[in-house]
């Protein structure tokens, strides 16, 4: 009861669905006049647009459930079933614009790693929180690639410098400003110049220190190279930690893992990248070269996995230089983002049909977005108002 009037529940699906549906025809609009836009000016920032200090963006996946609002009840017993084997279960794609302010320095603002990424009881817990999405994101990191065990000759560089406990070090994160968010369910080429378009729109290709930041997956890279490639590119440091971590656990004991864990982590954390390969081959070596009858947790499998990937994201793992640039390190506020996304789209009983799902998630992602781009939508849309009601062919 809203008012003394009875607004009943259909009334707000429709709604919703109704303006969810304008909020998307007035985005791919936008984003269509963005793609046209001579290239120069696609690279440079909209009249009267403030630029950020830092811009950032970061990109990675949720999950929702859809299912299509026609499916006979004859075949409700098999819908059960499909349910039960996850088939409803759909991939959408969430990116986030932050402006954020930090400073630069000379030299590593953090040489040594903080005792945070060392702890022997919140490090073994974490790494299992990402075990399934960082195995996910390898399938599509380590493809066709063709690369083969070798030995890069720096397994002889010295330990990395572990932090004292008694003075840890303090890293201090840039500080983020202001944020918006883009999502959609559709193909991850429609997300990408969905998010240049809303990039340019807040100026973000003016600003003189710029990021993108991701996950190892194939997808992620792939908008960075057609619409951000002027960007600096860092792959996540707590995925990258984690595939450290079950590398160095990989065919011992835990004392000798966790051994190897602090030293390499600490190696990763100061940009010593190609040391922690050159160490991963020679255990490699050591346990001998996987074979296809190993599972997915055999020792030499893990030990494999991890080194291609540190292969093939390690020119995004500069992680010091990007300390001194005042750069993020991590996807943390995606990630926060996606959780706060999925408390209105995700849930085992929450089912969306094809054009539900996509008003909710662009609604929900004008909700979270501190930018605020639903007062502008209201006073153009009460602009336009004709007094007609507006009909949808669908209904």
């Amino acid at each position: 009861m809203l008012a003394d009037l009875e607004v009943s529940v259909k009334q707000v699906e429709r709604r919703v669905r109704e303006i969810g549906e304008e909020r998307c025809e007035e985005r791919d609009a936008v984003s269509q006049a963005y793609q046209e836009l001579p290239l120069t000016e696609r690279k440079s920032v909209p009249a009267g647009v403030a630029v950020p200090g830092v811009a950032v963006v970061e990109m990675d996946g949720g999950r929702l459930q859809i299912r299509d609002e026609a499916e006979p009840a004859a075949e409700a017993t098999e819908a059960r079933e499909k349910k039960r084997r996850g088939r409803f279960w759909r991939e959408d794609k969430v990116g986030l614009l932050a402006s954020m302010a930090s400073v630069t320095s000379a030299d590593d603002p953090c040489p040594s790693i903080p005792a945070t990424f060392v702890d022997a009881e919140r490090i073994p817990r974490l790494a299992q929180e990402f075990q399934a999405k960082s195995k996910s994101a390898l399938k599509g990191a380590v493809a066709d690639t063709g690369l083969s065990p070798g030995d890069s000759g720096a397994s002889e560089a010295e330990p990395a410098t572990v932090p004292n406990p008694a003075s840890p070090p303090k890293y201090e994160p840039p500080e983020l400003v202001t944020r918006s968010v883009v999502a959609t369910k559709e193909k991850v080429e429609v997300f990408g110049e969905l998010l240049a378009s809303a990039a340019w729109e807040r100026g973000f290709f003016g600003a003189k220190r710029r990021a993108f930041l991701g996950d190892g997956s194939n997808a992620n890279w792939g908008v960075w190279e057609r619409h951000f490639s002027s960007f600096t590119p860092i792959v996540d440091f707590i995925h990258v930690l984690t595939y450290v971590y079950g590398a160095a656990m990989a065919g011992g004991s835990f004392a000798e893992g966790w051994l190897r864990y602090r030293d390499w982590i600490g190696r990763v954390w100061s940009g010593r990248v190609s040391e922690v390969i050159g160490l991963l081959e020679t255990r490699q070596r050591e346990l001998g070269l996987s074979e296809k009858s190993d599972g997915g947790s055999h020792p030499r499998r893990v030990v494999a996995e991890s080194l291609v990937y540190l292969r093939n994201q390690s020119g995004r793992m500069k992680y010091a230089e990007y300390r001194q640039a005042g750069l993020p390190i991590t996807t943390a506020h995606v990630e926060s983002t996606i959780k706060r996304m999925n408390y209105r789209v995700k849930g085992s009983e929450k089912f969306w049909s094809e054009c539900g799902a996509e008003s909710i998630l662009q609604l929900r992602a004008d909700v979270l977005s501190e930018t605020e781009p639903l007062e502008g939508f209201w006073q153009r849309r009460a602009a336009r108002m004709t007094g007609e009601r507006r009909q949808n062919p669908d209904r």
